[in-house]
């Protein structure tokens, strides 16, 4: 089987064993979900607060577009969406704080930052407002604290990069990672996925954050390369568009991405299968964004009295071809 079948079957079980175990009856009741119902009934609206991210890149986009699709009025929600200001977590804490003076009905919270969120939580947990978790979890990581989180499994995908690497470097090799921002557990998680990894033989020479960002990750892979005479073998960039700033320092440096420099990235939006298929990257891992009905089942479940599987991972695939990545762009979403 291959690197990209086994993370897929893997991802795959796991995902429908939280679904199929995770979300079960502590009581009897209506098949109806509390959306349906409120709506059947007396035409009232589930309200959900979203402290969100904001813009941050495609996968960001993607996600929280699919997050307010998924909880439209059709669907029976009033979604209150409040992304944070310049990725500053105080305006999510203001937000979250807001909504729970609102009395909304749920919560959804994707962190900017990973620790802090003790006191709010602490606040929903007594008004009684469940929270969900998306894509990023909190530290440290005290499960009483929230309903349910979603994500991909970051160590899972970045665990999968470091295999493949492994493959193509089998006597080890120079290599550079390209970090998202200092402290959200994102980045803490596919480090630990990829260190846990990655072969002992292999040298790491730089591990620097460029805050998501293509024109960083160029700017800083820039000074890598001439630090280290062009001596670099292998990126580990964390996300798609550090991944291709990476690959446009290689190019200035007179060099050739995904042969000189084989450069790794995690998300799978379209522009970084597009530069796979091209031959500029050459492992993409893909970091699921879509898994808004996943929120909205967890969303209902909780209403209704349900017990919810404290984690629940997105299956998530990975292209380590160019002729994978022209496969899959005609169906891409993001």
């Amino acid at each position: 089987m291959s690197i990209t079948a086994k993370f897929r079957a893997i991802a795959g079980v796991a995902l429908v064993g939280a679904m199929a175990l995770g979300i079960t009856a502590c009581s009897g009741g209506s098949s109806d979900s509390p959306a349906s119902t409120a709506a059947a009934g007396s035409g009232d609206l589930v309200t959900v607060g979203f402290v969100a991210v904001g813009p941050e890149g495609g996968w960001r986009t993607a996600n929280e577009q699919n997050i307010q699709d998924s909880f439209s009025k059709a669907n029976g929600f009033d979604l209150k969406y409040a992304p944070a200001t310049n990725g500053d977590q105080n305006s999510q804490i203001t937000a979250f704080t807001s909504f729970i003076d609102e009395g909304v009905d749920a919560i959804l919270l994707s962190a900017t930052e990973a620790t802090g969120w003790e006191s709010v939580l602490k606040r929903a947990q007594e008004a009684e407002i469940p929270v969900v978790l998306l894509d990023r979890g909190i530290e440290p990581n005290d499960d009483s604290l929230y309903t349910s989180h979603i994500a991909p499994d970051n160590v899972g995908i970045s665990a999968s990069a470091a295999t493949w690497a492994n493959a193509q470097f089998p006597n080890g090799t120079n290599y550079v990672v390209l970090e998202g921002p200092p402290g959200l557990s994102v980045v803490n998680d596919r480090n630990k996925g990829w260190d846990a990894t990655i072969g002992k033989t292999f040298t790491k020479l730089e591990s620097q954050s460029a805050n998501w960002s293509t024109e960083e990750a160029k700017s800083v892979f820039e000074t890598i390369l001439k630090a280290n005479n062009n001596n670099v073998q292998l990126v580990f960039a964390q996300n798609d568009e550090m991944g291709l700033g990476a690959a446009l320092a290689v190019e200035e440096a007179g060099l050739k991405p995904g042969s000189d420099v084989k450069i790794i990235t995690i998300d799978g939006t379209k522009s970084a299968l597009e530069a796979l298929a091209a031959g500029r990257l050459s492992f993409v891992a893909e970091y699921n964004p879509l898994f808004g009905e996943t929120a909205v089942d967890v969303v209902n479940a909780a209403l209704a009295g349900k017990t919810v599987e404290k984690d629940i991972v997105v299956p998530s695939v990975t292209f380590d071809s160019p002729a994978a990545a022209t496969a899959a762009l005609p169906d891409r979403k993001y």
